[in-house]
């Protein structure tokens, strides 16, 4: 016979094993801190011993006893099945959510215009876009999945490559000389939007080295605009405001459409930032986390861009 009356207690304990304090699992529970710290209590009293070491500072006063880290997993699994037999129960018209990370650019340039073809597959799953430029921690589950740019290694997440990046330098197609081809030298006269965002790593070029690269025998003009939002520099090229140079697959679309044009393409500038699909362990243990996952996964698989390399950090 099966003894459920604890389940508020074990979750309580799962969720503040993975906030690492009270505070942070009463959030996710909608209930006060003391409430949380209460039914951990309860627990406690009933195993005879402390499930936790508590210490009064650190982002994580709360670190699992070795006995409550064997058992953690064991309990997060089943608290996911127990979620999964109640939308079940709901019958197989329930809708489940997917809350999906990603930035402004990625999600406006290229995640969209894809959604679609998700949809179309599984027509039961809603996805829910948590646009943010800001790095989500999947781990607390802030959000379900991400769609990352970056070196691709995050702690505490499953990371699978989706397809590589390069650099190039674009332009609204009313910019372009009418009297003369599109030289290096040409693009050095012109306004250059510079994309101030953090790149730690990613080796992306600065103009004065991408025009060095390209053959220019003169320095760019002083000044040009500068901007810290990647998805403001695509617009200020689309608008006309100057040469910018962007990441190719956050522009294709502009490409394609006629709303941007990529200048000598013959210069390569890759870069060692990619693109991944993350999410932890345990988001992944849902039926429409792992579906929207593995629909992600293959998404470049279609195109021929898809790399075989799986990063895993949990």
């Amino acid at each position: 016979m099966r003894n459920l009356t604890r389940l508020k207690s074990l979750q309580a304990l799962e969720a503040s094993a993975r906030h690492g304090s009270f505070v942070g699992a009463s959030s996710e529970l909608d209930v006060t801190p003391p409430a949380v710290g209460q039914l951990v209590r309860s627990l406690e009293d009933w195993v005879g011993y402390p499930l936790f070491k508590r210490s009064r500072s650190g982002a994580e006063r709360l670190t699992p006893v070795e006995e409550a880290r064997d058992a953690l997993d064991d309990i997060a699994q089943g608290l996911d099945l127990l979620e999964s037999g109640l939308r079940k129960l709901r019958g197989r018209k329930a809708r489940s959510v997917v809350v999906v990370t990603a930035s402004q650019a990625l999600v406006a340039n290229w995640l969209l215009s894809r959604l679609e073809d998700f949809s179309a597959n599984y027509p039961n799953i809603d996805v829910r876009l948590d646009v943010s430029d800001r790095v989500i921690d999947l781990s607390q589950g802030e959000a379900d999945i991400g769609i990352r740019c970056g070196l691709g290694s995050w702690k505490g997440v499953k990371s699978t490559f989706l397809m590589g990046e390069e650099i190039i330098a674009v332009c609204h197609s009313k910019l372009l000389p009418s009297d003369q081809d599109v030289t290096a030298g040409w693009i050095a006269g012109q306004t250059l939007i510079h994309d101030g965002t953090p790149h730690p790593g990613g080796d992306f070029p600065t103009w004065e080295e991408w025009l060095a690269r390209s053959g220019a025998n003169q320095t760019p003009l002083d000044g040009g605009l500068k901007i810290n939002s990647t998805a403001a520099v695509i617009q200020a090229a689309v608008t006309a405001r100057g040469v910018a140079l962007v990441r190719k697959a956050l522009v294709a679309q502009e490409i394609d459409g006629g709303r941007l044009v990529h200048l000598l393409p013959d210069v390569r500038w890759p870069v060692k930032w990619a693109y991944y699909v993350v999410a932890s362990a345990k988001a992944l243990r849902r039926s429409e986390v792992a579906a929207f996952y593995q629909w992600a996964s293959s998404l470049t698989t279609r195109t021929g861009e898809r790399h075989a390399a799986d990063f895993e950090e949990v």
